[in-house]
């Protein structure tokens, strides 16, 4: 543990107390590695409240109480909790719960419950606006009414109704009101698992005695946030694969079991977390910083309008320090100072949260076929914490002495190199996006007035074709498809329609088109005349999935039955009803047939993302010829590229979220830092409103337009960053602590006097866990 505490100090430019007493430390630096790895971002979080508290205790005794305190803990070797078993295992779970339902999330809205990608990136990111707006209450219910355990265990309840909710919206039921109950479900998860958030990785800190646990602490912390970063990634796998590769109550794919399995562990959570209760130990509410700070703030403004021509004072928080007390106002200060610099924070979450929305969306136009395997759109984001595993050792030990080379050694600037990367990774994700709108087929009109018309011939001979119409073709061959798909039709029409062959065996086929603005529709003509049908693709959801075939057959009535074999849906057949043109059937990657009466008619290849239409005409006797046509071409782009700004982002994330709260950790005064996460999780939540309003106004037409909106947006924050930056001083807390209070010491106050002073303005302070 010596090297991880030297490691720590090293980054954080910050001296320790620890560093004093060489017997303290005795582990190997392999834990170094597995605690910062273990940790990923939010670990950061654990380990600096626990080095923070380490130094409360430090400056809160006096010199032969650290000694007596050391000798004791030599002495004296205390058992490691066993209930910090039952709290870890709580959280895998939940996080399980949470991570797997998020990463279906945006699928289901737009594939079941039929938003379109816009109104679905809106919900999702209100659903984690809220989700990051809960844990300032959690926080305040937690340490001002309830203390962490009730509130965990109440919480947790809301929680699972809302999972179990949220699953039972997904099982097609006939009369009930599913958007409502998902939003209702949703809501409840966002309560539960935001409420619970600030609170148990505090718990688990709650079951060990500081100083003398301060190793076994940050043990606790780089397993817990493995844990987390388990469950996460587990989930993200597994739960794309219950969605898409399972098929239940008649459907296609099975999302009830998919959001069921994380309600079940969710539930299982709760139950291990009350199973453990005997063991913990429990703290009484102790008050929350946060009730200090607007406080102090409140004092201020009514000290300024009293006095502010009278007593003119430096600094406007200067006013509040007749009733809360000289050092609360400098730690406010001190607060404020930090929380200038995070002004331009809730851009960064504004992008790095859209790889859960609509970088998931742009996965579901991309092929996903790697290696023989497909790769789902929604496992796309399991990406981000593994590389997260892996990029955390490769910054701290290569990255970063890289970067100290050339002069950038100090937090704000990694910070700044953070919000650069990210406006990097969204211009390379409007490049990707790009050239998908390239490569997009208009698979149903773009406009109110526009028309698609196909013409499929199922005949043995070429046709010509007249009409009163100039739009229709003049000829189409035996087996082939004709289409406009720029037809004006500003009111509903009809128009005669007369097709002739050459070849006597083909009679002359007469009938009518019917024309609706804004609709697609077919005609397929056969021996039975012309037949009418929609083509369906205004249907069609693109989402990275097995291609879709319709199947045109022109031949005696008498022959059957017509099978599909191409393992469809999971079977091994499936047979046709030739009077259903319109239906579309899903079918695997690659060889599949056609038979009719036992015997091959057809076959065909089929690719990702394609939509075909198989023409077959002939008979048992004389055989049967067909044709493969491409209505909707395949996806080409491979679901690879997204790698680019996958990692880009991950690594924006590492330079950005790790910089920054050990940045805001050291910078912040120790009372401070429950206060600091509550505000860097309100920018979490304030990032993703900016999403929501963008998306909602639409500021441009198309989806690489707004990749490239978001990533000029980042840099204009990058500049206001950089603006507040420029003249900020770092400062040492421990050592300025440390001097206040020896200064008040020389001046005749006892020690334990200060202490009671300081932590008694308004009963706010929260001195057990200041997370």
């Amino acid at each position: 543990m010596f090297l991880m505490f030297r490691k720590l100090e090293e980054n954080l430019n910050f001296s320790s107390p620890l560093s004093e007493s060489s017997d303290f430390y005795n582990d190997s630096d392999s834990e170094v590695t597995a605690l910062r790895i273990y940790g990923g971002v939010e670990g950061i979080s654990g380990i600096l409240s626990a080095r923070s508290r380490y130094y409360e205790t430090e400056f809160d005794t006096n010199d032969s109480d650290n000694t007596e305190s050391r000798k004791t803990s030599e002495t004296k070797t205390l058992e490691y909790p066993k209930s910090v078993a039952f709290i870890i295992s709580n959280e895998f779970c939940e996080r399980f719960n949470y991570y797997g339902m998020r990463a279906i999330l945006v699928l289901y809205l737009t594939h079941k419950l039929d938003y379109n990608e816009e109104t679905a990136t809106v919900l999702f990111h209100i659903f984690t606006t809220l989700v990051y707006i809960f844990p300032l209450i959690g926080a305040l219910i937690a340490d001002g009414w309830l203390g962490k355990y009730k509130t965990i265990l109440y919480l947790s309840v809301v929680y699972s109704i809302g999972a179990m909710t949220v699953a039972f919206g997904a099982i097609p039921m006939p009369d009930m009101p599913v958007k409502m109950v998902t939003i209702v479900g949703l809501v409840l998860i966002a309560v539960g698992t935001g409420g619970i958030k600030p609170c148990v990785s505090a718990f688990g800190g709650d079951q060990f005695q500081l100083p003398e646990q301060a190793i076994e602490l940050a043990k606790f912390f780089s397993l817990f946030y493995f844990a987390i970063n388990a469950g996460s990634m587990i989930s993200t796998t597994l739960t794309p694969v219950l969605r898409a590769d399972v098929q239940c109550f008649g459907d296609e794919d099975c999302y009830s079991l998919a959001f069921g399995v994380p309600a079940v562990l969710m539930l299982v959570s709760m139950v291990i977390f009350v199973a453990g209760r005997s063991l913990y130990k429990v703290q009484p509410p102790s008050g929350n910083m946060i009730f200090g700070v607007s406080q102090c703030i409140t004092n201020a403004y009514k000290g300024w309008r009293q006095n502010r021509k009278e007593k003119p004072m430096e600094h406007f928080l200067d006013y509040a320090t007749p009733v809360v007390g000289q050092q609360m106002v400098y730690e406010t200060k001190c607060l404020a100072k930090i929380l200038l610099l995070y002004v331009p924070f809730p851009v960064f979450w504004a992008l790095s949260d859209q790889q859960g929305s609509r970088w998931t969306f742009q996965a579901t136009h991309m092929d996903g076929s790697v290696l023989g395997y497909q790769v789902k759109p929604d496992q796309m984001q399991v990406i981000n914490p593994l590389l997260i595993l892996a990029f955390i050792p490769l910054f701290d030990y290569a990255i970063y002495p890289l970067l100290a080379r050339i002069g950038i050694r100090r937090p704000l600037q990694k910070l700044s190199i953070g919000l650069l990367l990210a406006a990097l990774g969204f211009y390379v994700s409007a490049g990707v996006e790009l050239k998908l709108e390239q490569l997009q087929p208009e698979a149903e009109p773009s406009a109110p007035d526009m028309v698609h018309l196909r013409l499929y011939n199922g005949m043995p001979c070429r046709y010509d074709f007249i009409s009163d119409h100039d739009a229709v073709a003049d000829s189409i061959d035996s087996l082939s498809m004709w289409s406009n798909l720029e037809l004006r039709v500003p009111r509903a029409k009809e128009f005669a329609f007369q097709a002739k062959s050459s070849k006597k065996q083909c009679p002359t086929i007469e009938g009518r088109l019917h024309l609706q603005p804004g609709k697609s529709v077919s005609y397929f003509l056969s021996k039975a005349g012309l037949q009418e049908f929609p083509d369906g693709l205004s249907t069609v959801q693109r989402f990275n999935r097995p291609p879709l075939l319709r199947t045109l057959v022109n031949t005696p009535p008498d022959e059957g039955p017509i099978l599909l074999r191409a393992p469809v849906s999971g079977s091994g057949s499936v047979q046709l009803d030739i009077k259903n043109l319109s239906a579309l059937h899903e079918v695997s990657l690659g060889y599949g047939e056609l038979d009719i009466n036992g015997k091959r008619a057809a076959s065909f290849d089929a690719k990702n993302g394609g939509l075909y239409s198989l023409l077959v005409q002939g008979n048992a006797r004389d055989g049967y010829e067909y044709n493969m046509l491409e209505v909707v071409p395949p996806t080409t782009l491979s679901i690879l590229w997204q790698l680019p700004q996958i990692v880009i982002m991950t690594a924006a994330e590492i330079m950005f979220s790790v910089t920054g709260l050990e940045f805001s950790f050291t910078q912040a005064p120790t009372s401070m830092k429950s206060v600091l996460q509550a505000c860097w999780l309100l920018s979490v939540a304030i990032g993703n409103m900016i999403v929501v309003i963008i998306a909602e106004v639409k500021f441009v037409s198309t989806q690489s337009a707004e990749f490239a909106l978001f990533a000029s947006i980042m840099l204009v924050n990058l500049l206001i960053f950089l603006f507040l930056a420029r003249n900020y001083k770092y400062t040492d807390l421990a050592s300025t602590e440390a001097a206040n209070k020896e200064s008040q010491e020389k001046q005749g106050a006892d020690p334990q006097t200060i202490r009671r002073e300081d932590a008694g303005q308004g009963s706010y302070r929260n001195y057990a866990y200041d997370l």
